[in-house]
């Protein structure tokens, strides 16, 4: 049986979940490296090493820990960085251009500038407003350079070592623009996307890329965006050209300085085109990708979609995200339901699930991966919306009689021969 090593958050729900798991299955825990003291500047061997790893060879001395030559194989799991205003900043530190570190190997767009990019100095001094999104495309370029670094270390010290989700492949899916591509490009069923991969660089190509692609309904999302946080479903009246924006985002004027977008945790509407058109240029600037909008399937007049666990291959955990509006992530209080009480028939469950897979297995380096899929309303398509390299935290789904992270331990265990 391989170690674990978690590079993640330590006591969080991830992390947390993830020993419980193993404590139940009666496997050894999990070792956690910090991000906060990754980005402090200690060394993945340093943190290994005050945790006692590598173990010493029986034949060898106390001196022997913490040495990589001869070091044990292990399992090397990226966790969700997300949950500490402290990672965001130093994350956001890491992708200025006066960074030491910069190593833009990973970013599917590094040579795309950041828009009014803050130094090492100006990040650090961040202060944490509820919800504020300080600069999206700048926290995206610290984390590919964090996740470089950890390829490299991790090169170097743990030869041996094979990464549950490799961290070339978390950046890409990380990246929509990027990761809809490769998803396209494998054959995976995807919404049409906008613009025909080119970049939305404001409001008015995206507004000219609408009326050539004949699209009036398009779902706009911030291309390093999670948790619904910079999504927008956008609709034209292609008669009045009257506009609705359903999104998460709110916003901020003042008159002596730019406007602040955050992240309001809660949807908000809006019809008047220059509070749109300023959501919209705000998360061009930052990269954005747009596709068009699928009307989804509905239960009790309430559209759904699924989102569909995939581990090792394998279709597992599945539930149906169910709103009263477009976006239907379930912290903006939609409903939970199994995938069979939101109305979906047995067939179409099958291909929701074998799309997942169809999905997961785009990015071979990786094992696991929650996957958003579309039921289309009328054929019952199924296309993918969506793929999370930490898509697995689902509260009381159950599959097999296990819980996400008992499951996905488990696999692990059982078919790790296969990463």
């Amino acid at each position: 049986m391989q170690p674990l090593i978690v590079i993640g958050q330590p006591g969080d729900k991830r992390t947390g979940g993830i020993q419980q798991a193993r404590r139940r299955l009666g496997l050894p825990p999990a070792l956690v490296v910090p991000y906060a003291q990754l980005l402090q500047g200690n060394s993945l061997q340093q943190l290994l090493a005050e945790q006692g790893w590598p173990p010493p060879h029986p034949a060898a001395g106390p001196e022997a820990a913490g040495s990589a030559p001869g070091s044990p194989a292990a399992l090397l799991r990226l966790e969700s960085p997300g949950g500490s205003f402290a990672v965001e900043r130093a994350i956001i530190a890491l992708g200025a251009p006066d960074a030491e570190d910069s190593d833009d190997s990973l970013h599917p767009h590094a040579h795309r500038a950041d828009p009014r990019p803050l130094s090492v100095k100006t990040a650090r001094q961040l202060r944490e407003l509820p919800g504020v999104l300080h600069h999206p495309s700048q926290w995206f370029r610290g984390y590919c350079r964090l996740l470089a670094r950890l390829a490299r270390e991790a090169r170097t010290i743990l030869p041996q070592a094979r990464w549950v989700n490799d961290p070339a492949e978390v950046a890409a899916m990380t990246d929509k623009r990027r990761a809809q591509q490769l998803l396209g490009a494998a054959g995976v069923p995807v919404p049409r996307p906008l613009g025909s991969g080119a970049q939305l660089e404001d409001y008015a190509s995206l507004r000219e890329a609408m009326l050539q692609q004949r699209m009036h309904r398009v779902f706009i999302k911030l291309a390093c965006g999670s948790a619904a946080s910079g999504v927008m479903a956008y609709q034209v009246h292609p008669a009045t050209g009257a506009e609705v924006a359903v999104t998460t985002v709110g916003v901020e004027h003042y008159i002596t300085r730019p406007p602040v977008y955050y992240n309001s945790g809660k949807l908000r509407q809006y019809t008047d085109p220059a509070t749109i058109r300023g959501i919209i240029d705000w998360i061009c600037r930052h990269g954005a990708y747009a596709e068009q909008w699928i009307p989804k399937s509905s239960s009790g007049g309430k559209a759904f979609d699924i989102r569909q666990l995939v581990v090792m291959g394998e279709a597992c955990h599945a539930v149906a995200r169910v709103s009263s509006s477009p976006i239907t992530n379930l912290h903006l209080r939609s409903e939970r339901m199994t995938p069979g009480e939101a109305g979906l028939s047995a067939e179409t469950q099958a291909r929701v699930r074998g799309t997942a897979e169809q999905a997961l297995a785009a990015f071979p380096g990786s094992a696991i991966a929650g996957v958003d899929v579309l039921v289309a309303a009328g054929s019952q398509r199924t296309y993918v919306a969506d793929i999370n390299p930490f898509g697995d935290l689902l509260y009381g789904v159950e599959y097999g009689g296990l819980g996400t992270y008992e499951w996905e331990m488990q696999a692990l265990t059982v078919k790790e021969r296969y990463l």
